[in-house]
Protein backbone atom coordinates (compact mmCIF):
# COMPACT_ATOMS: atom_id res chain seq x y z
CA UNK A 1 0.00 0.00 0.00
CA UNK A 2 1.25 3.48 -0.84
CA UNK A 3 1.22 5.69 2.24
CA UNK A 4 1.78 9.41 1.85
CA UNK A 5 3.56 10.98 4.81
CA UNK A 6 3.08 14.55 5.88
CA UNK A 7 4.85 17.03 8.13
CA UNK A 8 2.93 15.51 11.03
CA UNK A 9 4.93 12.32 10.62
CA UNK A 10 8.39 13.81 10.96
CA UNK A 11 10.33 17.05 10.86
CA UNK A 12 12.60 16.20 7.94
CA UNK A 13 13.48 18.56 5.13
CA UNK A 14 11.74 16.18 2.72
CA UNK A 15 8.42 16.77 4.50
CA UNK A 16 8.98 20.53 4.42
CA UNK A 17 9.48 20.29 0.64
CA UNK A 18 6.23 18.36 0.32
CA UNK A 19 4.37 20.98 2.31
CA UNK A 20 5.68 23.64 -0.04
CA UNK A 21 4.46 21.60 -3.03
CA UNK A 22 1.01 21.36 -1.44
CA UNK A 23 0.99 25.10 -0.87
CA UNK A 24 1.85 26.09 -4.44
CA UNK A 25 -0.61 23.55 -5.86
CA UNK A 26 -3.36 24.98 -3.64
CA UNK A 27 -2.49 28.54 -4.68
CA UNK A 28 -2.69 27.51 -8.34
CA UNK A 29 -6.15 26.02 -7.81
CA UNK A 30 -7.38 29.10 -5.94
CA UNK A 31 -6.24 31.33 -8.82
CA UNK A 32 -9.23 29.95 -10.75
CA UNK A 33 -11.73 31.50 -8.35
CA UNK A 34 -13.47 34.61 -9.66
CA UNK A 35 -15.55 37.30 -8.02
CA UNK A 36 -19.11 36.18 -7.26
CA UNK A 37 -18.33 32.44 -7.20
CA UNK A 38 -19.63 29.86 -4.75
CA UNK A 39 -16.69 27.59 -3.86
CA UNK A 40 -16.80 24.10 -2.39
CA UNK A 41 -14.12 23.81 0.29
CA UNK A 42 -12.56 20.40 0.89
CA UNK A 43 -11.11 19.02 4.10
CA UNK A 44 -7.47 18.28 4.87
CA UNK A 45 -4.05 19.88 5.03
CA UNK A 46 -3.92 20.87 1.34
CA UNK A 47 -7.48 22.19 1.43
CA UNK A 48 -6.47 24.38 4.36
CA UNK A 49 -3.70 25.94 2.29
CA UNK A 50 -6.37 26.70 -0.33
CA UNK A 51 -8.69 28.21 2.26
CA UNK A 52 -5.93 30.45 3.57
CA UNK A 53 -5.01 31.60 0.04
CA UNK A 54 -8.66 32.23 -0.83
CA UNK A 55 -9.05 34.34 2.30
CA UNK A 56 -6.01 36.38 1.30
CA UNK A 57 -7.45 36.98 -2.18
CA UNK A 58 -10.83 38.00 -0.79
CA UNK A 59 -9.15 40.58 1.42
CA UNK A 60 -6.63 41.88 -1.13
CA UNK A 61 -8.98 41.95 -4.14
CA UNK A 62 -12.19 42.73 -2.24
CA UNK A 63 -13.82 39.72 -3.84
CA UNK A 64 -17.34 38.57 -3.07
CA UNK A 65 -16.97 34.80 -2.71
CA UNK A 66 -18.95 32.24 -0.70
CA UNK A 67 -17.74 28.89 0.64
CA UNK A 68 -19.52 25.56 1.11
CA UNK A 69 -17.55 23.59 3.75
CA UNK A 70 -17.26 19.80 3.83
CA UNK A 71 -16.54 19.48 7.55
CA UNK A 72 -16.81 21.38 10.80
CA UNK A 73 -13.03 21.90 10.80
CA UNK A 74 -13.18 23.38 7.31
CA UNK A 75 -16.06 25.64 8.36
CA UNK A 76 -13.98 27.00 11.26
CA UNK A 77 -10.95 27.53 8.99
CA UNK A 78 -13.12 29.38 6.47
CA UNK A 79 -14.57 31.64 9.16
CA UNK A 80 -11.07 32.35 10.48
CA UNK A 81 -10.10 33.44 6.96
CA UNK A 82 -13.18 35.64 6.52
CA UNK A 83 -14.86 33.44 3.91
CA UNK A 84 -18.66 33.74 4.16
CA UNK A 85 -20.30 30.33 4.67
CA UNK A 86 -23.32 29.09 2.72
CA UNK A 87 -24.96 25.68 2.31
CA UNK A 88 -26.02 23.37 -0.50
CA UNK A 89 -29.60 24.10 0.53
CA UNK A 90 -29.03 27.69 -0.58
CA UNK A 91 -26.77 26.79 -3.51
CA UNK A 92 -27.39 23.23 -4.74
CA UNK A 93 -25.26 24.05 -7.81
CA UNK A 94 -21.87 25.66 -7.19
CA UNK A 95 -19.14 27.05 -9.42
CA UNK A 96 -16.02 25.20 -8.33
CA UNK A 97 -14.85 22.65 -5.79
CA UNK A 98 -11.25 22.76 -4.49
CA UNK A 99 -9.70 19.96 -2.43
CA UNK A 100 -6.66 17.75 -1.97
CA UNK A 101 -6.48 13.97 -2.37
CA UNK A 102 -4.70 11.02 -0.81
CA UNK A 103 -3.79 9.56 -4.19
CA UNK A 104 -4.28 10.36 -7.90
CA UNK A 105 -3.90 7.94 -10.79
CA UNK A 106 -2.98 8.56 -14.43
CA UNK A 107 -6.63 9.04 -15.41
CA UNK A 108 -7.40 11.54 -12.64
CA UNK A 109 -9.23 9.03 -10.47
CA UNK A 110 -8.75 9.76 -6.78
CA UNK A 111 -8.75 8.16 -3.38
CA UNK A 112 -9.95 10.49 -0.64
CA UNK A 113 -11.11 10.06 2.93
CA UNK A 114 -7.92 10.20 4.98
CA UNK A 115 -9.64 12.77 7.19
CA UNK A 116 -12.93 10.85 7.18
CA UNK A 117 -14.89 13.57 5.37
CA UNK A 118 -15.27 11.88 2.00
CA UNK A 119 -19.06 11.56 2.12
CA UNK A 120 -19.60 15.31 2.40
CA UNK A 121 -16.70 15.95 0.03
CA UNK A 122 -18.24 13.76 -2.63
CA UNK A 123 -21.65 15.37 -2.32
CA UNK A 124 -20.23 18.89 -2.59
CA UNK A 125 -17.92 17.91 -5.45
CA UNK A 126 -20.88 16.55 -7.44
CA UNK A 127 -22.68 19.85 -6.91
CA UNK A 128 -19.79 21.68 -8.61
CA UNK A 129 -19.41 22.51 -12.28
CA UNK A 130 -15.62 22.25 -11.93
CA UNK A 131 -13.72 19.91 -9.60
CA UNK A 132 -10.13 21.02 -9.02
CA UNK A 133 -7.74 18.84 -7.03
CA UNK A 134 -4.38 20.03 -5.71
CA UNK A 135 -1.67 17.59 -4.61
CA UNK A 136 2.08 17.23 -4.32
CA UNK A 137 3.75 15.11 -7.00
CA UNK A 138 4.46 12.25 -4.60
CA UNK A 139 0.74 11.42 -4.57
CA UNK A 140 0.49 10.90 -8.33
CA UNK A 141 0.83 7.25 -9.36
CA UNK A 142 0.07 5.16 -12.41
CA UNK A 143 -2.63 3.26 -10.50
CA UNK A 144 -4.46 3.74 -7.24
CA UNK A 145 -3.28 1.42 -4.48
CA UNK A 146 -4.17 2.96 -1.14
CA UNK A 147 -6.86 1.42 1.02
CA UNK A 148 -10.27 2.84 0.12
CA UNK A 149 -12.12 4.50 3.03
CA UNK A 150 -15.71 3.35 3.42
CA UNK A 151 -18.05 5.29 5.68
CA UNK A 152 -20.35 2.65 7.14
CA UNK A 153 -23.35 2.51 9.43
CA UNK A 154 -22.09 1.35 12.85
CA UNK A 155 -24.52 -1.56 13.13
CA UNK A 156 -23.50 -2.77 9.65
CA UNK A 157 -19.72 -2.99 10.16
CA UNK A 158 -19.53 -6.80 10.18
CA UNK A 159 -21.83 -7.07 7.18
CA UNK A 160 -19.70 -4.61 5.19
CA UNK A 161 -16.50 -6.39 6.24
CA UNK A 162 -17.89 -9.62 4.79
CA UNK A 163 -18.82 -7.91 1.53
CA UNK A 164 -15.34 -6.38 1.25
CA UNK A 165 -13.67 -9.77 1.79
CA UNK A 166 -15.95 -11.40 -0.78
CA UNK A 167 -14.80 -8.75 -3.26
CA UNK A 168 -11.14 -9.58 -2.59
CA UNK A 169 -10.41 -6.74 -0.20
CA UNK A 170 -9.01 -6.60 3.33
CA UNK A 171 -11.09 -4.40 5.66
CA UNK A 172 -9.70 -2.60 8.70
CA UNK A 173 -11.81 -0.62 11.15
CA UNK A 174 -10.27 2.83 11.58
CA UNK A 175 -9.19 3.54 15.15
CA UNK A 176 -7.82 6.52 17.07
CA UNK A 177 -6.01 6.73 20.40
CA UNK A 178 -9.40 7.18 22.06
CA UNK A 179 -11.12 4.29 20.30
CA UNK A 180 -13.13 3.85 17.11
CA UNK A 181 -12.95 6.75 14.66
CA UNK A 182 -16.38 8.37 14.28
CA UNK A 183 -17.26 10.65 11.36
CA UNK A 184 -19.19 13.90 11.70
CA UNK A 185 -22.18 11.96 10.40
CA UNK A 186 -21.95 9.59 13.37
CA UNK A 187 -20.65 6.64 11.36
CA UNK A 188 -17.54 4.42 11.37
CA UNK A 189 -14.86 4.10 8.68
CA UNK A 190 -13.56 0.84 7.23
CA UNK A 191 -10.34 1.16 5.22
CA UNK A 192 -10.59 -1.51 2.52
CA UNK A 193 -7.31 -2.57 0.92
CA UNK A 194 -7.76 -3.96 -2.61
CA UNK A 195 -4.10 -3.66 -3.58
CA UNK A 196 -3.45 -2.25 -7.04
CA UNK A 197 -6.75 -0.91 -8.42
CA UNK A 198 -6.76 -1.44 -12.17
CA UNK A 199 -10.40 -0.43 -12.78
CA UNK A 200 -11.39 2.22 -10.22
CA UNK A 201 -14.67 3.03 -11.99
CA UNK A 202 -15.82 -0.58 -11.67
CA UNK A 203 -14.73 -0.79 -8.04
CA UNK A 204 -16.55 2.47 -7.36
CA UNK A 205 -19.81 1.00 -8.67
CA UNK A 206 -19.28 -2.21 -6.70
CA UNK A 207 -18.60 -0.44 -3.41
CA UNK A 208 -21.65 1.76 -3.87
CA UNK A 209 -23.76 -1.41 -4.08
CA UNK A 210 -22.63 -2.72 -0.66
CA UNK A 211 -25.40 -2.72 1.93
CA UNK A 212 -24.37 -0.61 4.91
CA UNK A 213 -21.92 1.63 3.04
CA UNK A 214 -22.88 5.30 3.20
CA UNK A 215 -20.14 6.42 0.79
CA UNK A 216 -16.67 5.38 -0.35
CA UNK A 217 -13.47 7.27 -1.11
CA UNK A 218 -13.02 6.61 -4.83
CA UNK A 219 -13.67 9.81 -6.79
CA UNK A 220 -13.94 9.69 -10.58
CA UNK A 221 -15.24 13.21 -11.19
CA UNK A 222 -12.11 15.41 -11.05
CA UNK A 223 -12.01 18.02 -13.81
CA UNK A 224 -8.34 18.84 -13.36
CA UNK A 225 -5.43 18.24 -11.01
CA UNK A 226 -2.85 20.85 -10.01
CA UNK A 227 0.39 19.07 -9.11
CA UNK A 228 3.02 20.76 -6.98
CA UNK A 229 6.54 19.80 -8.11
CA UNK A 230 10.09 20.92 -7.43
CA UNK A 231 9.87 23.10 -10.53
CA UNK A 232 6.44 24.62 -9.98
CA UNK A 233 2.86 23.55 -10.69
CA UNK A 234 1.79 21.20 -13.47
CA UNK A 235 -1.89 21.20 -14.44
CA UNK A 236 -3.44 18.05 -15.89
CA UNK A 237 -6.97 17.65 -17.23
CA UNK A 238 -9.11 14.70 -18.24
CA UNK A 239 -7.50 12.96 -21.19
CA UNK A 240 -3.98 14.12 -20.32
CA UNK A 241 -1.21 11.68 -19.43
CA UNK A 242 -0.15 12.36 -15.87
CA UNK A 243 3.52 12.13 -14.88
CA UNK A 244 4.01 9.49 -12.20
CA UNK A 245 6.55 9.68 -9.40
CA UNK A 246 10.18 9.62 -10.47
CA UNK A 247 10.79 6.61 -8.28
CA UNK A 248 8.11 4.63 -10.08
CA UNK A 249 9.50 5.60 -13.47
CA UNK A 250 13.01 4.63 -12.44
CA UNK A 251 11.78 1.31 -11.05
CA UNK A 252 9.89 0.56 -14.26
CA UNK A 253 12.95 1.43 -16.39
CA UNK A 254 15.15 -0.77 -14.23
CA UNK A 255 12.72 -3.71 -14.47
CA UNK A 256 12.50 -3.34 -18.25
CA UNK A 257 16.30 -3.28 -18.45
CA UNK A 258 16.61 -6.43 -16.36
CA UNK A 259 13.97 -8.13 -18.52
CA UNK A 260 15.93 -7.17 -21.63
CA UNK A 261 19.11 -8.65 -20.21
CA UNK A 262 17.33 -11.94 -19.52
CA UNK A 263 16.00 -12.05 -23.07
CA UNK A 264 19.53 -11.59 -24.42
Amino acid sequence: MVVARSSRDSGSGMDIDRERKKEIAAASAVSLVQDGMVVGLGTGSTAEYAIKKLGERIKAERMRVFGVPTSFRTEIKAIENNIPIVSLTEYPSIDIYIDGADEVDANLNLIKGGWGSHTREKVVSFAARRVVICVEEEKVHENLSRAVPLEVLPFAVRVVERQVRNAGGVPSLRMTERGIFVTENGNFVLDADFGRIERPEDLSVLLSSFAGVVEHGIFTNATEVHIGTENGVVVRRKGDVLPVKKAEEEKKTKEEGEEGERVK
